[in-house]
C-alpha cells in the first residue's frame, strides 16, 4: 500500500471486477442512476494486472473509472458512496468463494449522463474495470462537539451520504434535494432528514432554498456544513453559510483527464488562485471558492433558458436548401450510402432528409487497387478511388430507384477534367434529380478531384463551367486540405454555387509496420469518422462566418460533413451554422445512426423549446 507522509493512501492504478451493476430504486426516471460495485484486491490476488489497491478510500475521495471494454478515451471521476474490506466469511456468503477475501468493495452511484457513464452503467458481473485511486482529499473531520449539517443535491448525495456513514448516529442533520424521487439515503442515521424535490414527488415541494436558509443554519447551531451537488446549489450554500457565520466545506467537480494532478484541466477558481479539483480538492474550504456566473463564453452570450414546447407540440425539422425542401436536416453522405436502396432492408431510409449518391463520373470506374479500407482509433481511412458505374448507367438504373425514395436525391458529380465535369453536368441537367453536389474535393484520385478545390482559381473555374450548363441547384463539396478554404468557399459562391458542402475527407497516411510499406497503394488516403469532428466543426464555423459577411441576398447554406455520430453532433454542427448535416462513416458502425439522430434532434428541440432548425442555427456565430 502506498501512503503519503500523513499516512493517507496514495492513488494507484489497479484493476477491479464488477460484482454488481443495477438501477437505483427511487431515482426518477428509473434507470437514470446506477449502483456499481467493484471489487479490488488489497494484495494482487485476483487483479489481472497484479496491481494493489491503495487501501480503503476516505470519505469524499473518488476514483477514475474506465471500463476495460470501452469506446471512450478517458476514465470518469466517480465519488465513492461506500467502501468496505471483505472478510473470508463475507466473500463466501456473497460470492460463494474465498477468492475475494481481503478485497476492497467499492460502491459508486453513477448518474447516466454521457457515453462514459453509459458504459459504466451497462457493465455486467465479472466485467473488468481499470481504476486510478483513491484520488483527492477527504472531508475534514467535524469538531468533537456540536452537530453538523450535511447537504446533497442530486447525484452529489453519494459522497456526502458516504461521509455521513462515518459519523456517530444523530450527530448530523441531512438535507437532500432532487428534481424527482430520492435515492442514496437508506444508510443514514441523521437526527433530522429533510428531502426536497422540484416536482413534489418526495418530501417538501421545491428546491433546496424552501428547506434550508441562513435562518435554518442559525437555528440549527451547526458547527460546520458539508455539501456536494450542482454548482448553483453550492454557490447558494456558500452564500447562506456566510450570512449565518457557519463554516462550510464544499465538494466540487470538474472535467479531468488524469485524476492525480498532472493534466491541470480540472482547475477551480479560488481566492488563492486556480486549484486542481482532483489534487487540491475535490473538497474545498467554502471561504476560498469563487462562484462567478458564466454569462458568456468566447465572447458569445449564454443562451437564456427557454420553455419546452407544449405537450403535443412537435418541432419542425424541415430545412430549405437552395429552394429544395428537406423533411429534416440529416443526409446520407456520398460514398458511404451507395444509392440509398442498399440500406432499405436494414432500416427505413425514407425517414432521412436526403441521400447524396455515390461519387459519379462521366465514365465507369473500377477505382483504386490494393487495400481500400484501414480502421484507426475513432476513424476510418479509405482509398476507394471513385468506383462507380458512370453517369449514363446511373441515369438509366440507379437514379429512378433513388427518386422513388422519399429523401431528396442529390447527385454527387465528380470528374477527372473540366470537360468531364461539364459533360456529366449536362446529362444530369436533363434528369429529374433535384440537386447536384459538385465534388471538387475527392482525396483518392490522381486527376481532377481535390485539385480543383485547393485554390480559389481552380474552384471558381470548375463551378463556373458547371453552372453554365445546368440550372439545377448546385452544392459544391470542398476539401479541408485547402490552405485558403474560406476564400475558396467565397469564390464558389461568387461563381454560382447555391450551397457549400464541407468537408470531404482529410488526408492521412497509414503504415504496415510488419511489411515496412504504406497500407495504401497511393500512399495517402481519405480519413473520416468521429476523430475529425471537432476540426470539421471549426471549418464549418469559419466558412459560415465568412459567408455571413456577404450581403443577405448572396448568402448560401452550408451542409456539414465530418464525423457526425450522434444527435448531439448534429446539434453542434447546426449551432456552428450548418443548415444540414451529412453522415458518413458512422453508418458503417451503426446503421441506425441517422434515425437516432433525427429522433434525438426532435427530442432535444422539444425539450429546449426550439420550434424549428433556424431558431438554433448559428447560435455561436458572433
Amino acid at each position: 500500500m502506498f501512503k503519503d507522509c500523513h499516512g493517507e493512501p496514495l492513488p494507484v492504478y489497479a484493476q477491479g471486477v464488477v460484482s454488481e451493476c443495477l438501477p437505483v430504486v427511487g431515482a426518477i426516471p428509473f434507470g437514470s442512476v446506477y449502483s456499481l460495485k467493484v471489487l479490488v484486491s488489497s494484495g494482487a490476488k485476483f487483479t489481472a494486472k497484479g496491481a494493489v489497491c491503495g487501501g480503503e478510500p476516505a470519505a469524499g475521495q473518488f476514483y477514475m473509472l474506465h471500463a476495460l471494454r470501452s469506446n471512450v478515451l478517458l476514465g470518469r471521476p466517480i465519488s465513492v458512496y461506500h467502501s468496505c474490506q471483505l472478510s473470508a466469511e463475507d466473500s463466501r456468503t456473497l460470492y460463494g468463494t474465498d477468492k475475494y477475501a481481503g478485497a476492497i468493495e467499492l460502491t459508486f452511484l453513477i448518474l447516466l449522463k454521457g457515453k462514459g457513464t453509459r458504459e459504466l452503467c451497462s457493465l455486467d458481473f465479472g466485467d473488468l474495470v481499470n481504476l486510478i485511486g483513491p484520488c483527492g482529499n477527504r472531508f475534514p473531520e467535524p469538531a468533537a462537539s456540536g452537530k453538523v449539517c450535511i447537504v446533497g443535491g442530486g447525484i452529489g448525495v453519494a459522497p456526502v451520504a458516504g461521509f455521513a456513514q462515518t459519523l456517530p448516529d444523530k450527530s448530523y442533520d441531512f438535507f437532500a434535494s432532487f428534481k424527482s424521487g430520492s435515492y442514496g439515503l437508506e444508510n443514514l442515521k441523521a437526527d433530522k432528514l429533510v428531502i426536497t424535490t422540484d416536482d413534489g414527488s418526495v418530501g417538501v415541494h421545491g428546491m433546496l432554498p424552501v428547506a434550508l436558509t441562513a435562518d435554518t443554519l442559525r437555528q440549527g447551531n451547526y458547527s460546520a456544513l458539508y455539501a456536494c451537488g450542482p454548482t448553483p446549489m453550492l454557490a447558494y450554500i456558500q452564500k447562506i453559510c456566510r450570512a449565518a457565520g457557519v463554516k462550510c466545506y464544499l465538494s466540487m467537480e470538474a472535467h479531468m483527464a488524469c485524476g492525480v494532478g498532472v493534466c491541470l484541466g480540472c482547475v477551480i477558481d479560488t481566492t488563492e488562485g486556480k486549484k486542481r479539483c482532483c489534487k487540491d480538492g475535490p473538497v474545498f474550504d467554502g471561504d476560498i471558492l469563487m462562484f462567478n456566473p458564466v454569462t458568456e463564453v468566447a465572447g458569445i452570450k449564454v443562451q437564456p433558458r427557454r420553455e419546452a414546447l407544449a405537450e403535443g407540440q412537435e418541432p419542425d425539422l424541415s430545412v430549405n436548401i437552395a429552394g429544395v425542401r428537406f423533411e429534416n436536416p440529416i443526409i446520407g453522405s456520398s460514398g458511404t450510402f451507395g444509392f440509398g436502396t442498399e440500406y432499405e432492408s436494414l432500416f427505413d431510409v425514407n425517414r432521412l432528409g436526403g441521400i447524396s449518391s455515390k461519387g459519379l463520373t462521366l465514365e465507369p470506374r473500377q477505382g483504386n487497387d490494393g487495400i481500400r479500407l484501414h480502421e484507426t482509433p475513432a476513424g476510418l481511412m479509405n482509398s476507394i478511388g471513385l468506383q462507380n458505374p458512370g453517369i449514363p448507367h446511373f441515369i438509366e438504373h440507379e437514379l429512378p430507384q433513388m427518386l422513388a425514395l422519399k429523401p431528396v436525391t442529390i447527385a454527387n458529380l465528380s470528374g477527372s477534367s473540366l470537360e468531364t465535369y461539364v459533360e456529366g453536368a449536362k446529362l444530369l441537367d436533363k434528369t429529374e434529380v433535384p440537386i447536384i453536389e459538385l465534388n471538387i474535393s475527392c482525396p483518392n484520385v490522381s486527376a481532377g478531384g481535390a485539385a480543383f478545390g485547393m485554390t480559389c482559381v481552380g474552384a471558381a473555374q470548375a463551378v463556373k463551367a458547371v453552372r453554365a450548363v445546368t440550372k439545377k441547384p448546385l452544392l459544391v463539396k470542398l476539401t479541408p486540405q485547402s490552405h485558403e478554404l474560406e476564400q475558396v468557399a467565397l469564390a464558389c459562391v461568387e461563381a454560382g454555387a447555391d450551397g457549400i458542402s464541407l468537408c470531404n475527407s482529410f488526408q492521412g497516411i497509414a503504415i504496415d509496420i510488419e511489411r515496412g510499406v504504406p497500407v495504401f497503394d497511393k500512399l495517402k488516403a481519405g480519413f473520416g469518422g468521429p476523430a475529425v469532428r471537432p476540426i470539421a466543426v471549426r471549418l464549418v464555423y469559419e466558412v459560415v462566418e465568412a459567408i455571413n459577411k456577404l450581403p443577405a441576398d448572396r448568402r448560401v447554406p452550408v451542409i456539414a460533413i465530418g464525423g457526425a455520430a450522434s444527435w448531439e453532433d448534429a446539434v453542434e454542427f447546426i449551432m456552428a451554422g450548418a443548415s444540414a448535416v451529412q453522415v458518413g462513416t458512422n453508418t458503417f458502425a451503426n446503421p441506425y445512426s441517422m434515425i437516432e439522430m433525427i429522433d434525438g434532434l426532435a427530442a432535444f428541440m422539444k425539450r429546449k423549446g426550439y420550434h424549428n432548425i433556424e431558431e438554433m442555427r448559428g447560435l455561436i456565430q458572433k
